[in-house]
């Protein structure tokens, strides 16, 4: 059997909000990276760990009248709605999807400019999307870098707030045990845990799926709201050298916490995404 793939990133969606987003996100400590710009039309900006990142995903701001490049993006909610996975091989992966009910278009191929001190680069994607519906909490899809050395550098992964990996992303489902089995199906993993509160491994990292009242039971008045919808992507889990700059960073910044002994759990209302800081 196949190992389980790593995370690769989390997607949060701003749509056109793209500076306010770069502007509440560094608020919070993070480093992000210069705009990108895709041939597909959209843009964003990066927040780097060691083996994975944060992504801010949008639209060109004044261009909501026009008719999108990405309706992925235009027509789904601002919050977390990306999980992304890392592949070696797209085609492998798409032949996978097939293999077990899950596939949708064949991988695509996209790139964007990176502009380094020794000029500007074109960094390399190919990605394969799941079907439609799969997950109802979100985009999922698998990506294969092919130029990683113009996306992890170090000048980019070095946080205020201390961040440093992404060892657990959240979900809420009304169907938790069936969404829990799928994405153990599609990780080619096991489902661990019990009752309200699941697990899929992956290497180096957990997809924690939970019913509604356990996410709620986690995160109190900072969850995210399902709002009619039967599964979310509720919070994206960050590991911090310390927990004391984030503490310090969450007061100055003024936005909802949960401040704990081993965590630190903060809401970013605009964008409507909960992160749990954590060591």
């Amino acid at each position: 059997m196949a190992q389980p793939p790593r995370l690769d990133h989390a997607v949060i969606n701003v749509r056109y909000h793209m500076d306010q987003a770069v502007g509440s996100f560094g608020d919070l400590g993070f480093h992000l990276t210069d705009r990108g710009y895709h041939t597909l039309g959209s843009i964003n900006h990066l927040m780097m760990f060691a083996a994975d990142y944060i992504e801010l995903i949008g639209l060109p701001e004044g261009s909501e009248t026009e008719t999108p490049g990405r309706p992925d993006i235009a027509n789904s909610p601002v919050g977390i709605n990306g999980l992304v996975f890392r592949t070696v091989d797209a085609d492998e992966t798409f032949a996978h999807l097939r293999e077990i009910g899950m596939a949708a278009d064949p991988p695509k191929s996209f790139s964007r400019p990176v502009e380094l001190p020794e000029g500007t680069l074109d960094a390399r994607f190919r990605t394969v999307q799941l079907g439609h519906g799969v997950f109802p909490g979100g985009r999922v899809y698998f990506c294969e870098h092919g130029t990683p050395e113009l996306v992890w550098r170090p000048e980019w992964q070095s946080h205020a707030n201390g961040a440093l990996a992404m060892p657990q992303f959240v979900v809420a489902s009304e169907n938790h045990e069936q969404e829990a089995e799928d994405f153990a199906k599609l990780l080619r993993s096991d489902v661990t845990g019990s009752g309200d509160r699941l697990g899929v491994g992956l290497d180096g990292a957990v997809v924690a799926v939970l019913s509604p009242a356990a996410y709620r039971g986690r995160y109190g008045d900072l969850a995210c709201s399902l709002d009619g919808r039967s599964s979310i992507f509720g919070a994206v889990v960050i590991r911090v050298d310390d927990l004391a700059g984030i503490r310090g960073i969450a007061l100055s910044a003024g936005v909802p916490v949960i401040d704990e002994a081993d965590r630190v759990v903060i809401r970013q209302d605009a964008f409507d995404s909960v992160l749990e800081f954590v060591l």
